[in-house]
């Protein structure tokens, strides 16, 4: 689960074996995928100015902002709606264009820009590890690893990151 803002993102609905991505596969998303971070930029924009609004009102009148003869109660109102609406927007777009591809969105990834793809190496799961601003993919990390266990990509592992024959290792262990 992506948590966003005090909001969540619900994992896919239904489990799914996962294809692993090849170097190839996952740079060729590059350009889509930054299109994707730079439509939630504008969004978590959006958001956290319809946020500060609500909140700046929510500070002036205390609980008479809820009262309907308060002279910002509309607007109030209005505010929380775009507030969830964005906030769905959000939600809705790291779901379609990033988690519905196999990607994984983790924490802090919507302030860092940073997209994990599964692949397999050596028998296991490990994640192809993208930041935006990126022009390809240049490293990788074990899945329990993170951002921090970054390793570069040598040429080897472009030759055989998720191209494995054969059975593919349990996936169960992937972090969505």
């Amino acid at each position: 689960m992506v948590s966003m803002f005090g909001h969540s993102i619900p994992p896919t609905s239904a489990y799914m074996p996962r294809s692993p991505f090849t170097v190839d596969d996952a740079n060729a998303l590059i350009p889509t995928l930054e299109e994707a971070l730079d439509r939630l930029e504008s969004l978590r924009a959006e958001w956290t100015t319809h946020m500060r609004r609500a909140e700046t009102l929510e500070v002036m009148w205390g609980e008479l902002i809820f009262r309907a003869e308060n002279p910002n109660h509309l607007e109030y109102l209005d505010i929380r709606d775009c507030v969830e609406r964005t906030g769905s927007a959000i939600q809705n777009l790291v779901e379609e264009k990033i988690v519905a591809r196999g990607l994984r969105f983790p924490s802090g990834s919507l302030e860092h820009g940073i997209i994990d793809f599964p692949t397999t190496w050596e028998g296991r799961w490990i994640y192809l590890c993208w930041r935006r601003g990126e022009p390809q993919l240049t490293h990788w990390h074990e899945i329990d690893s993170g951002f921090q266990g970054r390793q570069e990509i040598q040429a080897e592992h472009i030759i055989t990151m998720g191209r494995e024959k054969g059975e593919l290792p349990n996936d169960m262990g992937l972090d969505f």
